[in-house]
């Protein structure tokens, strides 16, 4: 697969950050741009929402799991295809809440498809979730099922549930694709790898989107 690695990462990263200062800067700036009922007639703000934050808090916990699970996936399909990955998948998640909730804003659904995609392109690599040491993909399914109970008023109903899931299920279909692709080429054994992440940082991460 590719491997010319372009930060692709960081570079979405410094994106939100910026894009969070102007938010801070320009009182307009992110009624123009998030998403709301009027996006139909504004087609641009499927993307643009993706770039936007609520707070401090929300751009910072995502950032954190953007860059941790980002750079990953990054480096193991290529810059470009990561690159795709999230705007696809951060626009159909937004496409998912425009008809479930009257606002939305954030990375979390393109965030959740790197999650989706990691689990099965790197099913055993070992992350803390949950307080325990688990495999990638059992950690996707955990992750994946508190958004679905969020669904039904299981958490902060002011978080994008919906979003999350049609994200996480992007990002499976494509790491689906990209597994059948590459099976029968060596580059395929480089989808396995045990990294073990920070116990506290994933658990603040996961009280932040699943049990607020």
């Amino acid at each position: 697969m590719e491997k010319k690695i372009k930060f692709v990462t960081l570079w979405l990263s410094l994106i939100c950050v910026v894009v969070f200062v102007i938010q801070n800067i320009v009182p307009v700036f992110t009624e123009t741009f998030y998403l709301t009922s009027s996006s139909l007639s504004e087609p641009w703000r499927f993307l643009t929402a993706v770039f936007l934050h609520g707070g401090l808090v929300h751009l910072v916990y995502n950032l954190f799991a953007l860059i941790l699970f980002g750079l990953i996936l990054e480096s193991v399909i290529g810059s470009r295809k990561f690159l795709w990955l999230f705007l696809i998948s951060g626009i159909i998640a937004n496409l998912a809440s425009f008809y479930f909730y009257p606002s939305s804003l954030g990375a979390s659904g393109a965030i959740m498809a790197v999650l989706g995609c990691l689990a099965i392109l790197r099913p055993t690599m070992a992350v803390w979730a949950f307080g325990l040491p688990m495999p990638m993909f059992i950690a996707a399914i955990v992750w994946a099922a508190g958004s679905f109970l969020g669904i039904f008023g299981f958490g902060d109903q002011n978080v994008g549930y919906i979003a999350h899931l049609a994200g996480i299920i992007v990002g499976l279909i494509y790491g689906f694709y990209l597994r059948f692709r590459y099976r029968n080429k060596s580059s395929s054994a480089s989808f396995e790898q045990k990294i073990i992440m920070d116990e506290s940082s994933i658990r603040q991460w996961e009280d932040y989107h699943l049990k607020r």
